[in-house]
């Protein structure tokens, strides 16, 4: 990649996004453009980027507008320099059963979550395209794979995207073409996500499983930006949920259905009147890390290995895992 090339990274205001911002900018990337609805948090990350000696471009939009996000691209290639590297990292969750979930509630978490990764990857690949260059870098989740309880939407839309992005990939290798398409799965992460989030139960929601912090997500992102693997798991969790569900999805049904609810909650109650970002930004909250820092982790072993050319022995490690949690469950 070229050192003059621009970075983009939308959902910059916050969690992975605004992590992600001070990520590149100390992995030597010169130039970041970084996208969010949030005006206060982008100022914010942008001080943090430039700190880190980068020089950081703030663009207030909303990616469910696809007008809005073609105009932005337009306008960086003209003002800034051309586009090299585009996160797509912008989402949306609500917590609740498919049956309290509103139609409007279903249709903002899908245009932001799938959609305006969508968006932003036509966006891009006009520029790259053109050029022949350029990496495109999806923010999904092992929740691509699995879906679970009380986020339907959610796992819906990161379905989609994965969908979308294997799709795109046949087309690129088919044209010969040599811009380049890579997905991050992530684990539960320490975001603000879970104290903004859309929810209709009393009890603050967590992220399930091992959480890491999230410049863990971060320092894969930028990784995957320089190398384009075809995707990259983040995480043990995240490793065993994907192969778990390829191997036993009905299993996989089972034990969801009967676990996951509870471990999606903490024991501390939602505050009445608590303000949601479904529809618009909450500026209060908009920090890189969330209210899980006593257990979040800040290093991966996995993504060690995965990130130094080990996968055999990754794979090994996780079907061995498989295999004695099975054996444990037989106990």
């Amino acid at each position: 990649m070229d050192a003059a090339d621009v970075v983009v990274i939308t959902g910059a205001s916050a969690g992975v996004g605004r992590a992600a911002a001070l990520a590149f900018a100390r992995a030597g990337f010169r130039s970041l453009a970084l996208v969010a609805r949030d005006e206060a948090g982008l100022d914010a990350a942008a001080a943090e980027v430039t700190a880190a000696g980068a020089t950081a471009h703030t663009f207030v939009a909303d990616v469910a507008d696809a007008a809005a996000v073609e105009r932005i691209a337009a306008e960086i290639e003209r003002d800034i320099g051309p586009i090299g590297v585009w996160v797509n990292n912008a989402m949306a969750t609500i917590f609740a059963p498919v049956e309290l979930i509103g139609a409007d509630e279903f249709a903002r978490v899908t245009e932001v979550t799938y959609l305006g990764a969508v968006y932003g990857t036509m966006s891009a690949l006009r520029r790259m395209r053109a050029r022949n260059r350029g990496t495109i870098v999806q923010v999904g989740s092992a929740l691509a794979y699995r879906a679970i309880p009380l986020q339907s939407a959610y796992c819906g839309a990161k379905h989609a995207l994965r969908g979308f992005t294997d799709a795109l990939r046949c087309e690129l290798r088919h044209d010969g073409s040599a811009v380049r398409l890579t997905m991050v799965q992530l684990p539960g992460l320490n975001t603000p996500q879970f104290d903004w989030a859309r929810n209709r139960f009393r009890r603050h929601p967590q992220p399930v499983g091992t959480v890491y912090q999230p410049e863990v997500a971060a320092r894969a992102i930028v990784w995957a930006a320089r190398h384009a693997p075809r995707e990259l798991q983040v995480g043990w969790v995240s490793s065993m949920t994907i192969a778990a569900n390829k191997c036993w999805p009905a299993l996989m049904d089972r034990i969801l259905a009967r676990r996951a609810y509870e471990q999606q909650f903490s024991a501390e109650p939602i505050a009445a009147g608590r303000p949601d970002n479904l529809f618009g930004p909450v500026p209060s909250l908009a920090r890189t890390r969330g209210s899980f820092d006593a257990r979040a982790h800040r290093h991966s072993a996995q993504l060690w290995l995965a990130t130094r050319g080990h996968g055999v022995l990754l794979a090994g490690l996780a079907v061995a895992l498989l295999a004695a949690w099975q054996g444990w469950r037989r106990k």
